[in-house]
């Protein structure tokens, strides 16, 4: 990681930035001690008053962009040409480990509103890497006929798109026998937008054939806090963040490995609408080392500390539900149906296209051992089904693991 003195000059310039805005005004200046007994910026208060956060007017910024509101509202988020090219050029250095020369890459991600479809070109432009935008669910211009078209056509070797776009676009390359000669161009295959898990990697690997990456995590408020690279591991972009974890005990510490908690970030390079000390909300785990002079420490991203859910005592996790299914079976997809009255859950499974029923009650009886073995949970029913909603499947629209792949019946929610 960055030597101190590193970050010292560059969190000054941060904190001078953001006392040019309502919410930090009244900060006084810079030092060491101020900013070590500086609070934790709550995501609330950002999502309350996001106007009071920026130093620019609307109309002076180079983009507009809002967030996705799946936690509330969405987060109105202008940028200024400097917070477009340090996020572009910060990536760019990770990402050229995929984005070699003569690469042909397709962007599946939206372009709208939200800035990842814009942060993707805007590497493969600053890289020279021929690419082509087309987001599946651009009505009256772009659909899954148009994408195959284009394919055909264009013949990818990078996909970037959302996991459960992906599974969309396989079930339907699948149902018209259509998978192995589209798949033949695609080398590597860049998800964003969603928390998913290895497990889920390794099945998209099996069905497409290639290399499939957690390709980077950061949200429109913050701009990009970890890439993968060259040594294929997610790491944190520790020179252009400066990062902290929030434990359950309320302790702000330095990363260390190992530990888990809430990520807070200062990011260095923010002009438009600086962020003192952000609580993201987001819980993640520091699996790699974090020594000066090394590389950046990698981490797991466990999802929202709002996703989680307790059901018969046992805290529903994402990444212990996706090894449990998607380790143990070939669905595409699934949903959890959580009865408050009954203080139990439901798992329903969606039937890959090619399926043998006659297997379900084997699956049944797998899914069930292994939750319990490894959850503490025993699931008061497992259904299988041919098509869940596109809500559970809908890529970077909708991030929430709560929202997106739970459904709650019964009493209070």
């Amino acid at each position: 990681m960055p030597c101190q003195n590193f970050y010292t000059g560059k969190l000054q310039a941060a904190w001078e930035r953001a006392r040019n805005s309502r919410y930090y005004a009244d900060i006084g200046p810079f030092s060491s001690t101020a900013f070590a007994q500086l609070p934790v910026t709550p995501k609330a208060s950002l999502k309350a008053t996001p106007l009071d956060f920026c130093t620019v007017g609307l109309g002076d910024a180079a983009r507009y962009y809002a967030t996705t509101g799946t936690t509330g509202e969405p987060t109105p988020t202008p940028r200024l040409k400097q917070d477009i090219i340090w996020n572009a050029i910060s990536v760019a250095s990770q990402w050229r480990a995929v984005l070699r020369p003569g690469s042909r890459v397709a962007n599946l991600m939206p372009s709208d509103i939200v800035p990842v479809g814009d942060l993707i070109a805007n590497v493969c432009d600053y890289l020279d890497v021929s690419h082509v935008r087309l987001y599946p669910f651009t009505t009256g211009i772009t659909d899954w006929e148009r994408v195959c078209k284009t394919f055909a056509t264009y013949q990818p070797s990078v996909l970037f798109i959302a996991p459960g776009v992906l599974v969309q676009l396989t079930r339907y390359l699948k149902q018209r026998e259509m998978l192995d000669g589209f798949a033949l161009s695609v080398q590597t295959i860049m998800l964003l937008g969603e928390v998913n898990t290895q497990p889920f990697r390794q099945r998209l690997a099996r069905w497409w054939q290639c290399e499939v990456f957690d390709a980077s995590y950061g949200s429109t408020e913050t701009g990009t806090l970890a890439t993968v690279g060259e040594d294929q591991q997610m790491r944190l972009a520790c020179t252009t963040n400066y990062f902290e974890l929030l434990l359950e005990d309320g302790q702000l510490v330095p990363l260390a490995q190992g530990l888990s908690g809430r990520l807070v970030v200062t990011p260095l390079n923010l002009y438009a609408r600086p962020l003192l000390r952000l609580d993201t909300a987001d819980s993640v785990t520091i699996s790699g080392a974090c020594e000066a002079g090394q590389l950046s420490p990698s981490l797991l991203i466990n999802g929202r500390d709002n996703d989680a859910v307790v059901v018969g005592g046992v805290a529903l996790d994402i990444r212990a539900v996706e090894e449990v299914v998607y380790g143990n079976c070939d669905a595409t997809g699934y949903m959890i149906e959580v009865d408050r009255d009954k203080d139990s859950a439901a798992l329903i499974l969606e039937r890959d296209v090619l399926w043998d029923t006659g297997q379900e009650a084997a699956i049944e009886a797998r899914l069930q051992a292994h939750s319990q073995a490894h959850m503490r949970l025993r699931w008061s029913r497992i259904l299988f089904i041919n098509n869940l909603s596109v809500l559970s499947k809908s890529g970077a629209s909708q991030k929430s693991w709560k929202k997106t792949n739970l459904r709650f019946v019964g009493g209070a929610q």
